[in-house]
């Protein structure tokens, strides 16, 4: 059985984000995959504080953070996993503040000691399935566009070992208070879901 892991960088239940997370997560629930999804507004996140610690110790594996914090159980449960799911709406014209403070944490995916140059990266292959997800009140079309959104997940998505086999990029979400996914929008989530699942 496939697992799916999708994270949400939304501050709201149950909007626009969540709705196509959970659209994407049914498609393969329907091909029978394992799905569990992380809400950063429910997790405890310190802010990186840039001491690179985590970044000092060469090798494959990930350097860990010297906070305690719910980063470790996080990565743990998402390392685990087959394909991902990354999701946040566009606050000022890139993720939220939620999702860019997991995503800074991350670090420890580069090995970079003081001393040299620029990080390196520890993942040289990108050996799972991503969808990424983004809403905005502008054109979906824009969101790569005109905003940092689509490279930050992109980005998120590579330093989890994971390449993007789809996109959703949500527009035109801010006409009314609660935005409702079209049939059109959720069958292609659904079918998106289908692709993470199948491999």
């Amino acid at each position: 059985m496939r697992k799916i892991v999708a994270v949400s960088g939304s501050y709201r239940k149950g909007g626009t984000v969540e709705q196509a997370v959970e659209a994407v997560l049914a498609g393969a629930r329907e091909k029978g995959a394992e799905t569990r999804t992380i809400h950063l507004r429910e997790q405890h996140i310190e802010f990186c504080t840039n001491c690179r610690g985590c970044m000092q110790t060469d090798g494959e594996a990930r350097g860990r953070c010297l906070q305690e914090d719910d980063l470790e159980p996080m990565l743990k449960d998402i390392d685990s996993a087959d394909a991902i799911v990354l999701a946040s709406p566009v606050n000022c014209y890139n993720v939220t503040a939620i999702f860019r403070r997991w995503m800074e944490r991350m670090v420890g995916s580069y090995f970079w000691p003081w001393g040299m140059e620029a990080p390196k990266p520890r993942r040289k292959k990108l050996t799972r399935k991503a969808v990424l997800i983004a809403s905005s009140a502008m054109p979906g079309f824009l969101i790569p566009v005109a905003t940092g959104a689509a490279r930050a997940l992109r980005l998120t998505a590579g330093i989890l070992g994971a390449k993007a086999a789809g996109e959703m990029w949500l527009g035109l979400v801010a006409r009314k208070p609660q935005y409702e996914l079209t049939e059109r929008q959720r069958e292609r989530a659904r079918r998106l879901g289908w692709k993470l699942a199948e491999g």
